[in-house]
């Protein structure tokens, strides 16, 4: 982080966490508590070896941190996590995925993921899962917003080269139900051509939402190993990383792409570095609630069928074609 943008953030919050002095001791200065939890979320060490680097006792970095990283959700959240909020907005979301992953009418993609937790006492097995671990599931409101219908979607209409209406939608993997307004790749076995053309081009559109995860991670690793904290100070901690991490690829994009997915001139995968580092928990993949309706898997055959036309395919997609798709002719 550029000393600049730590001022900044500095003058932003420092009203909120700063305390007064008292006749028994002197309050810690903003700058400090800032400072030391940024280390806590950037390394994910313990409360113990971050109060050792900045000389504050164990007990008082735990009373400070939710407070820093409140503070920090207040003041930023609307200026870092803005939702579309109009059909024009999240159109011009579908027209960036169609010219950068050839993916017409996809809002952008959606997933969730484990954010490991120590076991709350008195919890029984309420965050217990099914990995055996004790996580929260940092998971996107979209799929709930738009379940119902709050997000002023775009109207259904024709893709490009087509005369078919046809709805946007989000791009999903199979933790997610099959819908109209979510699409997911083909998960069985023996797959026909056209349908590994189809899983080929929604996963590549669904490499921004793996990115996203997989460097937020590599840069504010505290979701990477347990917290030792109880889950609301867990949601505090998810929740300043993304508005931090966001906060630095708005600030300085220069500094933000050396770790991403890339394609070189043929459209092959050239894998991030974040890729060689852990990663964090996927959710389960077909939960027993998230059963596909016929409706989406319509609208999905329908999409094969486009990406597999010349109104919709691309030259390089045959490519993906390999014989360890198990395809049947």
């Amino acid at each position: 982080m550029p000393p600049e943008m730590y001022d900044e953030m500095l003058d932003r919050i420092g009203p909120r966490i700063h305390k007064m002095d008292t006749n028994y001791w002197l309050a810690i200065d903003p700058g400090v508590k800032l400072a030391t939890t940024l280390r806590y979320l950037a390394t994910g060490d313990s409360y113990t070896t971050v109060s050792y680097s900045f000389r504050v006792s164990r007990h008082t970095v735990a009373a400070f941190i939710p407070i820093v990283t409140k503070a920090i959700v207040e003041d930023y959240k609307d200026e870092v996590n803005p939702c579309p909020v109009t059909a024009e907005e999240w159109k011009e979301i579908a027209d960036e995925f169609q010219k950068r992953w050839n993916v017409p009418h996809a809002l952008g993609a959606l997933d969730g993921k484990h954010c490991a937790i120590r076991k709350p006492p008195n919890s029984g097995s309420l965050y217990y899962n099914y990995k055996k671990f004790c996580s929260l599931i940092s998971a996107s409101e979209l799929k709930e917003s738009v379940k119902q219908g709050m997000l002023n979607l775009p109207a259904p209409a024709p893709m490009p080269n087509d005369d078919v209406e046809f709805p946007f939608f989000f791009l999903v993997d199979d933790a997610f139900a099959l819908r109209n307004y979510m699409m997911k790749p083909y998960s069985r076995r023996g797959l026909s051509r056209e349908e590994v053309i189809l899983n080929y081009r929604i996963s590549r559109g669904r490499r921004v939402v793996e990115n996203a995860y997989g460097i937020l991670a590599s840069r504010w690793r505290c979701m990477l190993t347990p917290m030792q904290v109880i889950p609301e100070v867990g949601r505090l901690n998810v929740e300043a990383s993304v508005i931090l991490h966001n906060i630095m690829r708005m600030r300085y994009p220069q500094m933000q792409n050396a770790e991403m997915d890339k394609e070189d001139e043929d459209h092959n995968l050239i894998p991030g570095e974040w890729r060689n580092g852990a990663a964090m928990h996927d959710l389960a993949q077909n939960l027993g609630h998230n059963r596909d309706n016929v409706e989406g898997k319509n609208q999905r055959d329908y999409l094969k069928h486009y990406f597999n036309s010349p109104a919709g395919s691309i030259p390089w997609q045959d490519r993906t074609l390999q014989p360890r798709d198990n395809l049947r002719y």
